[in-house]
């Protein structure tokens, strides 16, 4: 059942590296479907925030909630129900170069508690079919160009079909063609009901492939309108 709940809400969040403080009063909200990216130099605090959404930083003062969870406090051992709920997506692919692409998702299911065989294979297909690769499930990591790599990385954070992917740079090692690939699948997640929120240093997806924009600046994130 859906409901109408946003799917993240950041409410006078600070957001701290240590005892640094990155970010201060964020407060924005992200809701079912919505796509948004998130802009900054480098440095600006995009990748301490989208941490701070899955938990990996604690949030320290003011209000967040991801997929239905509370970050002040969490307990530690809701962490990783929030990060079921949540697919990541990084920069660095972080495959397994010893295993298949199929043994590379079932490594995923099986940590997060799936057990049947028949489910298991029927959900890496339908995900890899998702992201334009039906084809590669016995395929090993270095047989793969990096734009197949990225996908079978999007594939993985879809598995367990979160209520909102986060993307840290997806395209930032892609060319400019595979990149392109990359948003269309990005596209395609989002119209399919998943909210997605992506930090990018590419303008040019903003410009080809416009949505909302939250940009980090000057220890602030602000929404820019049109």
């Amino acid at each position: 059942m859906f409901s109408s709940e946003p799917v993240l809400i950041l409410d006078h969040a600070d957001i701290y590296q240590g005892s640094k403080l990155i970010l201060g009063d964020v407060s924005f909200q992200i809701n079912k479907g919505d796509f948004a990216y998130l802009i900054g130099r480098t440095g600006s605090g995009k990748s301490s925030l989208l941490k701070t959404l899955y938990a990996d930083l604690l949030l320290q003062n003011g209000k967040g909630q991801v997929a239905g969870y509370q970050l002040n406090p969490i307990k530690p051992r809701d962490i990783p129900y929030l990060r079921r709920k949540i697919g990541i997506v990084f920069q660095d692919f972080q495959l397994f170069s010893d295993r298949s692409v199929e043994d590379n998702l079932k490594f995923v299911l099986k940590a997060t508690g799936w057990k049947d065989k028949g489910e298991m294979n029927n959900r890496i297909a339908e995900v890899l079919m998702q992201v334009g690769l039906g084809t590669a499930q016995k395929k090993m990591p270095h047989q793969l160009s990096g734009g197949e790599q990225q996908r079978v990385v999007v594939a993985r954070a879809m598995l367990n079909e979160p209520q909102i992917l986060i993307a840290d740079e997806p395209t930032g090692n892609l060319d400019p063609a595979v990149s392109d690939q990359i948003m269309k699948v990005f596209q395609s997640i989002n119209n399919a009901g998943t909210a997605v929120l992506m930090a990018t240093h590419n303008y040019e997806l903003l410009n080809k492939y416009p949505a909302r924009v939250l940009r980090c600046q000057e220890g602030q994130v602000i929404e820019l309108n049109g």
